[in-house]
C-alpha cells in the first residue's frame, strides 16, 4: 500500500484490495471520526501508535463537526466559529500517520480465540457492501451522541424531523426548508439551530419551549460556574439573535404533529389555551444522550445518569471501561460536549498508548495535564443548562397511542399494557411486543420502553435496565457476511469439522 501525497491534504487509507484478503491489524483502532476520534487517533498514532480509525460517514467530523472539509455552505457567518473549529481538529489528524478509512459501519467485535497468534479483538465492519475484518490489540470507542427520542402524537409523519437532521441537511447539503417551519423542544441545541437556519435567509415561523415554568429556579444553584463559563456569553449573544427574528412560547404541553398522509399542523396548549398552527416543517429536540449500542454489545458496564435521564457507560478517568482493552471517549461516555470530547479524546489516548507500551504511566501522567486543564474549563457550567433544558417527564414517558417504537409501530399504551400483563423489563417486552428488534436495535425506542415500564412499575429505571444487545448491532446481507475474510483461526475451525 503506498502512502498518499500530504503536500496534496491526502489521508492515508486503510482500504482494502480485495475481500479474500486475510484481515488487516493494527495496535489501536478508534470507532467513528468526531472530535473525540479525530483527537485520539492523532495523539495515539504521534506517540508511534499504529492506528486505524473506521467512520460511518464519508468525511471525518463526526455529527457536531459533520461535513466540515466538503460543505457547500461556504459563509462561514452561517454555521458560526465553533462549527469552523472542527478544521483544527481535522488538519492534525490529516497530518498523523494514523489509518482512516470512511464508509465503514462495525457490525460486530469479539476477543481473539486462543488459537490467535496475537491478543486482542476481531472487529467486522462494511464498506461498500463488502465485510471485512480487523484485528486490534486496543479499541476506543468514539462513538458520540445521538438525539433523544421525542415521542409525541403524528412524529412519525413526513414532515417531522429532528433539529440534529435538519442540521445535518444544512451541513452536508446546504438545505434548509421553505415553507411554515416550527421548531419545538427544549435544550441549546434548538436555539443553535434557529440561529443557523436564520443565517442561511430561512424563516422560523415560531419557537415551542417545552421546558416547564419553574426551571430557572432549579437551575440557580449551578449558576455560578455557568457565570464563569464559555457557555454565557456565546448563548446570550445567539439567545438574542433568535428571540428578536422568531416568536417563542414558553411552557408547551401537549405537542401534537397533525395531517393526513404528512405534516399538516402543529397542535398544542400554552397559556392554559389550546393552539394550532399550520406547518409543512417541524424539527423536534430535547437533548442528546450517550449513543451506547456499541458499548452495550461489547459487554460494557453502564449506569443510570439521574440528571439527564439516560443509560450511560461506566468509565474511569481515563475512558477505560470494564471490558478490559476498551476504552470510551466523547459524549459517548457521557454528555460534555464537542470541546470537551476533544480532550476526552486526546485523554483516552495517552492511556491506550501507555496499556500497548510505546509510553510509560509517568510520561502519560504528565502529558494529560493540559488536557485535563481544558477538560474541566469546558465542562464548567454544563450542570446549569443540564438542569434547566432537562426534558420534561411527559415528553419522555407518553401514553394512548402515540407511537414508542417507530421500527415495529408498538405504541405507548401497548407497552404500558404490557406491563400490567406482567412483564418486567425491556427484554421480556421484545418477546410480547418485538419493540427492540427492529433495523436501528432500540435507538430510538429504548430510553422509552424502559421509562415507561418504570414508570408503570413505580420502581427507578436503573432497576429496570435496557435491552439486552447482540451483534450484529447494524443492518447486514448475506451478500455481505459471504465477503467477510477468513482468519487462519475459522480456516482450521474448518478443517476439523470437515474431519
Amino acid at each position: 500500500m503506498s502512502l498518499p501525497d500530504r503536500s496534496k491534504g491526502e489521508y492515508r487509507s486503510a482500504q482494502h484490495e480485495g475481500s479474500t484478503m486475510t484481515p488487516s491489524r493494527c495496535e489501536l483502532l478508534v470507532i467513528g471520526a468526531g472530535p473525540a476520534g479525530m483527537a485520539a487517533a492523532a495523539t495515539a498514532a504521534n506517540l508511534g501508535v499504529d492506528t486505524l480509525l473506521l467512520d460511518e460517514q464519508p468525511a471525518p467530523g463526526g455529527q457536531i463537526y459533520r461535513a466540515i472539509t466538503t460543505t457547500p455552505v461556504s459563509d462561514k457567518r452561517i454555521l458560526g466559529e465553533d462549527y469552523w473549529h472542527g478544521a483544527s481538529l481535522v488538519e492534525p489528524f490529516r497530518a498523523s500517520v494514523a489509518r482512516y478509512e470512511p464508509g465503514a459501519t462495525v457490525w460486530a467485535v469479539s476477543r481473539m480465540t486462543a488459537e490467535a497468534p496475537a491478543q486482542g479483538f476481531e472487529v467486522a465492519y462494511s464498506v461498500s457492501g463488502q465485510a471485512r475484518m480487523v484485528e486490534a490489540r486496543y479499541i476506543l470507542l468514539a462513538t458520540g451522541a445521538q438525539e433523544r427520542p421525542f415521542p409525541i402524537p403524528g412524529w412519525t409523519l413526513p414532515g417531522v424531523i429532528t433539529a440534529g437532521a435538519a442540521q445535518i441537511l444544512l451541513k452536508s447539503a446546504g438545505l434548509v426548508t421553505s415553507g411554515p417551519t416550527v421548531l419545538a423542544g427544549c435544550g441549546p441545541l434548538l436555539y443553535l439551530v434557529a440561529w443557523q437556519y436564520l443565517n442561511a435567509g430561512a424563516k422560523i415561523d415560531v419557537l415551542l419551549e417545552t421546558a416547564p415554568a419553574g426551571r430557572m429556579r432549579q437551575a440557580l444553584p449551578h449558576v455560578w460556574d455557568f457565570l464563569r463559563s464559555p457557555y454565557l456569553g456565546k448563548g446570550l449573544k445567539l439567545m438574542r439573535a433568535v428571540k428578536a427574528a422568531v416568536p417563542i412560547v414558553k411552557d408547551v404541553r401537549d405537542l401534537q404533529a397533525v395531517g393526513d398522509g404528512r405534516l399538516q399542523s402543529v397542535r398544542y396548549t400554552a397559556g392554559g389555551r389550546q393552539h394550532e398552527m399550520p406547518a409543512e416543517q417541524l424539527m423536534l429536540h430535547q437533548g442528546v444522550v450517550p449513543n451506547v449500542n456499541l458499548s452495550r454489545a461489547v459487554g460494557a458496564e453502564h449506569e443510570w445518569n439521574e440528571a439527564l435521564d439516560c443509560w450511560q457507560p461506566k468509565v474511569d478517568e481515563w475512558g477505560a471501561t470494564s471490558v478490559a482493552d476498551i476504552g470510551i471517549a466523547g459524549d459517548g461516555a457521557g454528555i460534555a460536549g464537542a470541546l470537551a470530547a476533544e480532550h476526552r479524546g486526546r485523554i483516552a489516548a495517552l492511556n491506550a498508548a501507555k496499556t500497548l507500551g510505546r509510553i510509560d504511566a509517568a510520561r502519560r501522567d504528565r502529558e494529560a495535564v493540559p488536557h485535563r486543564q481544558a477538560l474541566a474549563r469546558a465542562t464548567r457550567g454544563r450542570a446549569f443548562f443540564d438542569t434547566l433544558y432537562k426534558a420534561p417527564d411527559a415528553y419522555r414517558r407518553p401514553t394512548g397511542d402515540t407511537i414508542v417504537c417507530r421500527c415495529e409501530e408498538v405504541t405507548a399504551q401497548q407497552v404500558r399494557d404490557t406491563v400490567a400483563l406482567g412483564c418486567s423489563g425491556p427484554n421480556q417486552m421484545k418477546a410480547f411486543l418485538r419493540c427492540g428488534m427492529g433495523p436501528c436495535q432500540g435507538r430510538f425506542c429504548g430510553l422509552t420502553v424502559s421509562e415507561l415500564i418504570a414508570d408503570e412499575r413505580g420502581v427507578p429505571v436503573s432497576e429496570v435496565g435496557y435491552y439486552r444487545l447482540r451483534f450484529p448491532t447494524k443492518p447486514l446481507t448475506l451478500g455481505e457476511l459471504a465477503t467477510l475474510p477468513q482468519t487462519d483461526a475459522s480456516r482450521q475451525a474448518v478443517v476439523r469439522l470437515k474431519k
